[in-house]
């Protein structure tokens, strides 16, 4: 990346990012579209403006029980399968359109491939084994 400009990731602990960075974790397909640092960037900008819209919404459309110190909106809300799953989904097509951008296409994804890592894990095995 010498010839690229710095990408700064931002750390977000608000529940949006919170939430973002859980599911991506849950969802491996994520990972595997948003592999390299350029598309990282441009999935958590786009990915934490969708899904606070999309929180947004499903909070004007249903009713959340009255605040009782025990969890957030967020978290009454994400309780119902179906809106963690559009959540969910949310995240995937963030995903996607971020991967079929031709401005990434040349970009190496960050860290191993899976054929280095099952090679790393073959010399592991017969290392320690």
């Amino acid at each position: 990346m010498s010839d690229q400009e710095d990408v700064w990731i931002p750390l977000v602990d608000e529940p949006i990012g919170s939430i973002v960075s859980q599911i991506q974790e849950e969802t491996p397909e994520i990972d595997r579209l948003v592999a390299s640092p350029h598309r990282i960037l441009a999935f958590r900008t786009f990915a934490y403006i969708r899904i606070g819209i999309l929180l947004g919404q499903l909070l004007v459309d249903h009713d959340v029980p009255e605040y009782d110190g025990t969890e957030t909106w967020i978290e009454a809300l994400l309780r119902d399968p179906r809106h963690k799953e559009a959540v969910v989904q949310e995240l995937r097509a963030v995903a996607e359109e971020v991967a079929a951008d031709p401005r990434y296409a040349e970009e190496e994804p960050m860290g191993p491939d899976d054929e280095a890592r099952e090679r790393f894990l073959e010399f592991a095995r017969k290392q320690l084994g």
